[in-house]
């Protein structure tokens, strides 16, 4: 697989401007890609034409020709045309009903593979991994499956923090994530905090950005993996 893909933890890192944290990011992807179609898929709570002026408006620095799959009456053939793929933030649930309601995973499986370039946030991140049983996220709607798009071998867990509500008396992320390992000890998660992002080409992975991640795989609990490190082991897939 020759996938290119961007995977950032959040569209915002702290109280900066929507995207604004991740241009730098996303520009190196953009410089021979300059139409991209947006799937607002993860959007509950908004419609998909509030959705799109929002990713239009934080990427616009760039100067991207972007529009939105739900202006189109054949989604397919919109993924196909497109330069690159983007995938926004919101309910991964929903996103990932939305991807098997058009029956698109398989098509931006091979569509990435073939060096397609692929930016996702949030829980387009999150689909980004073998599944989606590592989100965060209410399930208020069940696909047909959690099975995602498989781009990395392994479970990805954005906006990752382990501080605890004093008087709250629920789970941390951490220990959410424990529960994962001991039922599959087998399939690493790394969580990614804000403002940082995971940066794969081909056969390479590093993690970007200001924050260290944490590495959860088997017994071994959030592992502090070092800002700036090269994650490429983990591509590795499991037989």
């Amino acid at each position: 697989m020759a996938v290119n893909a961007l995977l950032l933890s959040s569209s915002r890192a702290g109280n900066t401007p929507y995207l604004a944290h991740a241009l730098p990011f996303i520009e190196p992807l953009t410089t021979a890609a300059r139409k991209w179609i947006f799937i607002p898929y993860a959007a509950v709570s908004m419609t998909y034409d509030t959705y799109l002026e929002a990713v239009v408006n934080g990427l616009a620095p760039l100067k991207l020709d972007i529009a939105s799959i739900h202006q189109h009456g054949d989604p397919k053939q919109a993924i196909r045309d497109a330069d690159g793929i983007l995938v926004g933030g919101g309910n991964t649930f929903h996103l990932l009903h939305e991807l098997y309601r058009y029956d698109l995973l398989h098509l931006i499986r091979e569509q990435t593979a073939a060096g397609k370039p692929y930016i996702g946030w949030s829980a387009g991140s999150n689909i980004a991994g073998q599944s989606i049983r590592t989100t965060n996220d209410m399930p208020i709607i069940e696909p047909p499956s959690f099975t995602a798009l498989g781009l990395l071998p392994f479970q990805i867990n954005p906006h990752y923090s382990n501080l605890t509500i004093p008087g709250h008396n629920g789970e941390s992320r951490a220990q959410r994530i424990l529960e994962f390992t001991c039922v599959d000890p087998l399939t690493p998660v790394l969580g990614i905090q804000e403002g940082t992002a995971l940066r794969l080409e081909a056969d390479k992975l590093a993690l970007l950005g200001d924050k260290e991640a944490y590495l959860f795989s088997g017994v071994e609990q959030e592992i502090p993996v070092p800002i700036g490190s090269d994650l490429s082991h983990l591509l590795q897939r499991i037989s």
